[in-house]
């Protein structure tokens, strides 16, 4: 589906990629816990690559010191490399006082760029301060934590109009893994051609909506009700996606082969209306997969 990319979707800061060093200090009564960041994505359309070059991670205590740890990678990681549940880890079991932490912050390198589907190259300028932030979070006594930094691309990459150029305005939520469940299924090829049409390519078979609650009215991204997640379909054979650390819940999917875009660097969503199938209420349960398949609807 070769259109301009004016969003994107990422999913996730997870568990482990090993820090090359870190300090930490300020505990509560002396007292600690480990803590595991980690780093995954799901796929995007009209883009190859999406690459961020990871510094540093930075905990930030309600009382007490940052804990900063130094993070060393060879290359820029591609954000679309992390799919479908994979992850990438940040750090894993690092000891840190334990309590309650107002922030992580993600920092970030020059080296940031966006390679889209044409072969073309863009330097994909990020925040002030060159780092990306989460919310809050807690590091029980003597316990330990692993969460997942859910880095929604396709809402947080723009492309300001009338510019060669990219910007990152991060949209991010922050999980706790032993509290995250997957969705997964397929979709049947005959509803992907008939929704499809000619904008089916071996790149592009459509998005499978996760909207927050049982029976949600589907809508798209900018909206008063727009998704938690968006998860690509995989062109494998069997029409496959995964949408995963999806905090325990209820949910509506649903599937859709329209492509929600922003406009501007206001982040306004496009009028486009889009079609959603096969909408179905799905439980999510703490580290389980629940599955959701879509079928072609015969007419009675």
């Amino acid at each position: 589906m070769n259109q301009s990319l004016k969003y994107l979707t990422v999913v996730s800061f997870t568990g482990a990629l090993a820090a090359c060093g870190g300090s930490s200090s300020g505990s509560d009564a002396g007292e600690t816990g480990s803590v595991s960041v980690g780093l995954t994505d799901a796929p995007v359309d009209s883009a190859q690559e999406v690459n961020i070059e990871v510094m540093a991670l930075v905990l930030q205590p309600s009382n007490g010191e940052r804990s900063r740890f130094e993070l060393e990678f060879p290359a820029p990681i591609n954000l679309l490399d992390l799919q479908g549940g994979a992850f990438e880890t940040l750090i894993s079991d690092e000891e840190v006082p334990a309590g309650t932490y107002n922030w992580m912050r993600l920092e970030l390198g020059d080296d940031n760029t966006v390679l889209l589907d044409d072969g073309s190259s863009h330097i994909l300028t990020t925040p002030s301060a060159r780092g990306v932030q989460t919310s809050g979070f807690t590091v029980p006594a003597g316990g330990e934590v692993s969460l997942t930094i859910d880095f929604d691309v396709r809402k947080s990459l723009v492309n300001p109009v009338g510019q060669d150029s990219y910007r990152l305005k991060p949209v991010l939520r922050l999980v706790d893994n032993s509290e995250v469940g997957t969705i997964e299924g397929t979709v049947a090829g005959e509803l992907i051609t008939q929704e499809c049409g000619d904008a089916m390519t071996p790149e592009f078979a459509g998005n499978v909506y996760v909207h927050e609650g049982a029976d949600a009215v589907p809508d798209d991204i900018g909206s008063e009700n727009e998704p938690l997640v968006v998860a690509p379909v995989d062109e494998n054979g069997t029409y496959t996606y995964t949408a995963a650390f999806i905090p325990a819940g209820e949910y509506t999917v649903s599937y859709t082969c329209g492509d929600d875009l922003i406009e501007n660097d206001q982040g306004e969503p496009s009028d486009d209306d889009i079609n959603f199938n096969g909408a179905q209420n799905v439980t999510v349960v703490a580290s389980e997969t629940s599955t959701a398949d879509f079928e072609l609807q015969t007419q009675p």
